[in-house]
């Protein structure tokens, strides 16, 4: 008896059914409850041909050499892409930015050999599945493999072909559970990742997640493009990609890192630090956020937290950081020492040779530089310098023990910019700033004796303001001397103290105060405007004509110094024993059309300015408008114009063959001539001549 009973009742048909109910899969919980052995079928033989479905495809079962499985391919070339789990290492920092990025793989496919596939029979007919079905659910009537005699038996080979090649656990596919079946005799990882899941898991542990077809929820894909946009230097948008993958996936240390990256192109360096203590917080043996940390300390003149990452226990620093950094602290050592005595030229050295070295991101060394320039009297320098500090952001804080020059980091910088708003004569600025100090660092001794000394210095400014309206010059006198014995490099205390003495008539003392008031600040206006009235009145008449000039550079549209200007000028050459005669303040460009009203006008002693034009030239348009201007901004000048085509009698006395031409006389002697000059040439003729 056989296992499909009495051989002399066996039909075709009978063997059909039998064998179908013998190799049919029980649904139990998907357990293939009765499948055969098939070892004893012939697995070299050729297949015979099945039934043919309607859409012209056969479904044919191919040899397997593996034993215990059934091998399926893809019919007529049609491919299965079964997505598979990548093994890429999870402790690797997948994407970080520090020289390059690390690109995520490729995304093959997984093709099946063609005109090879897995066939199962539903009724009577065949179907072919190319991946479109779950390959898990349990198949019904599979026909098994080998030859069926015309008798009905099947034949049992006398040996069985297997594989030369030992069959080893792989590491598997999504849907076939742990592993399948590789051939070579060793485990092999996949050549790439597919798009199964992020390529690579990064530090912090994120749970991988599936990708599907938008992959703009996927952390990996936007840190990928994030870091396309950091080669490129696009650091806003790379920014913005980068936030939206931590938003995903806040616990991935290399995200926080990356965003350093964009954050230090855009030169927001305080929130980079902070990108990198968050990826140090999330994995504290991040060796190049430590890095990276070190550098960002290092721009911002931080040595003791800079040290502390870059030679954190059980890394090497980098070579070249190390260096940075020992220089950096070398110059703060010295820029300390000698801030402490007063020696403030080698402050302002050693400052700037830290700031070289690498700390040019410090703002409390920004701070320095502007407070040594100010103390060697270079107020406007040390304002340039406190404009140039690096803007502190809203959100930066200090570590409690940090110290600069024995204050507070933020402290000092209101302290600095106090002594400088003071010196400019913004007393409520200054009043404010060195507040601000007071709170953040009330314990500071230098706050505190500032603060007291600038709260006596703006009594003592508010007292003599009172006096001088009053009329009281000499109590006004004393008044600002107190506030200059508090605050001696105040040289608005000096101006004012100056206006007192030139109403009292004491010229010279007023010229004194103003000198004091210009050594710190040289362009001072109204120490100026003081200086040259005073000199005036000292008849002294050179040296005011050298300030109105200087006000004149400073104050172009001031028609108020270019007449003082004028009649300093006018007395400087009177007092050279000159002719002056016919000189006339201010006025328009004159036309001339006559050679003796030409000749009149330039015999003045006065420099005459003759444009020689066209009005049908374009060029003689365009100059003529500066020359007005001219006009305005050089009153002790005479600005004449005399058009050729109107006054050929004077274009030929004078010899004229080009225009526009431009000739300068004094006393009726020709002293300049230029051909088409440029507005800049011209205007330099024009104040040689002027004086």
């Amino acid at each position: 008896m056989s296992r499909f009973g009495p051989t002399s009742e066996l039909t075709v048909e009978s063997l059909t059914d039998q064998l179908r109910n013998t190799m049919s899969y029980s649904e139990d919980n998907g357990i293939n409850a009765n499948k055969p052995d098939f070892r004893e079928l012939d697995l070299g033989s050729p297949v015979s041909t099945l039934l043919t479905r309607p859409g012209g495809f056969t479904a044919t079962s191919t040899s397997s050499s593996s034993s215990g499985s059934v091998s399926s391919r893809t019919a007529a070339g049609l491919s299965s892409n079964i997505p598979r789990i990548s093994d890429s290492n999870y402790n690797s920092h997948s994407g970080e930015l520090s020289g390059s990025s690390v690109e995520s793989s490729p995304k093959p496919t997984r093709n099946f050999k063609p005109a090879h596939g897995r066939s199962y029979s539903t009724g009577t007919h065949p179907v072919i599945y190319s991946g479109g079905g779950s390959v898990n659910s349990p198949a019904v009537n599979v026909f098994p493999t080998g030859n069926i005699c015309p008798s009905g038996r099947i034949l049992k080979p006398a040996t069985t072909v297997r594989s030369t090649k030992t069959d080893v656990l792989g590491s598997g596919t999504a849907n076939y559970g742990h592993g399948s079946i590789m051939r070579s005799g060793a485990a092999s990882k996949p050549a790439a990742t597919t798009d199964c899941g992020p390529a690579n898991y990064s530090r912090g542990g994120e749970p991988m997640r599936r990708r599907g077809v938008d992959n703009s929820s996927d952390p990996e894909e936007m840190k990928k493009t994030g870091n396309e946009n950091y080669k490129k230097g696009n650091f806003s948008e790379a920014l913005r990609l980068y936030d939206k993958a931590i938003a995903i996936s806040p616990g991935n240390a290399a995200y926080h890192y990356n965003r350093s990256a964009a954050l230090m192109g855009l030169r927001r360096l305080a929130e980079a630090v902070r990108e990198c203590e968050e990826a140090i917080r999330l994995d504290p043996g991040y060796t190049r956020a430590h890095h990276r940390l070190g550098s960002l300390f290092i721009n911002l003149g931080q040595v003791e937290n800079a040290r502390k990452h870059l030679c954190f226990p059980g890394h090497q620093p980098e070579p070249i950081e190390l260096l940075r950094l020992q220089t950096v602290e070398k110059h703060l050592s010295r820029c300390t020492d000698s801030r402490s005595v007063g020696d403030w030229r080698c402050t302002l050295r050693e400052v700037d040779a830290a700031i070289a070295s690498g700390a040019d991101a410090s703002p409390q060394l920004c701070a320095c530089r502007a407070e040594a320039l100010l103390k060697l009297h270079q107020l406007n320098d040390a304002y340039l310098a406190l404009s140039n500090i690096p803007e502190l952001e809203s959100h930066t804080t200090y570590p409690s023990q940090l110290k600069v020059f024995g204050m507070h980091p933020e402290a000092y910088l209101f302290f600095v910019q106090a002594q400088i708003e003071l010196s400019m004569g913004k007393f409520e600025k200054a009043l404010a700033a060195i507040e601000k100090a007071g709170q953040i660092d009330c314990l500071n001794v230098e706050v505190s004796v500032m603060l007291n000394n600038m709260t006596l210095v703006g009594r003592a400014r508010t007292n003599g303001n009172d006096l001088f309206i009053s009329e009281r010059y000499t109590e006004a006198c004393s008044a600002y001397g107190e506030g200059l014995r508090l605050d001696p490099a105040n040289s608005v205390l000096y101006c004012n103290r100056a206006a007192c003495w030139f109403k009292l008539g004491q010229w010279e003392r007023s010229v004194d105060d103003c000198n004091l008031a210009l050594s710190i600040r040289p362009n001072y206006a109204k120490a100026l405007l003081r200086r040259a009235a005073s000199n005036i009145k000292l008849e002294k008449w050179a040296e005011a004509v050298r300030d109105y000039e200087i006000l004149r550079k400073e104050l172009p549209n001031d028609n108020e110094v270019a007449e003082s200007l004028f009649h300093a000028q006018v007395a400087l050459k009177k007092s050279r024993g000159e002719e002056v005669y016919n000189m006339k303040f201010g006025g328009d460009v004159e036309l001339v059309s006559g050679l003796d009203q030409f000749r009149a006008a330039i015999s003045s002693s006065s420099a005459s300015v003759v444009q020689f034009k066209a009005s049908s030239n374009l060029q003689c348009k365009q100059i003529s408008s500066f020359l007005n201007t001219l006009c305005a901004r050089y009153p002790s000048v005479n600005f004449l114009k005399v058009d050729v085509e109107e006054s050929p009698t004077i274009a030929h006395a004078e010899n004229i063959k080009i225009i526009p031409t431009f000739k300068i006389y004094r006393k009726g002697n020709r002293v300049k001539e230029m051909i088409c000059p440029s507005p800049e040439v011209l205007e330099s003729s024009v104040r040689h001549y002027s004086i």
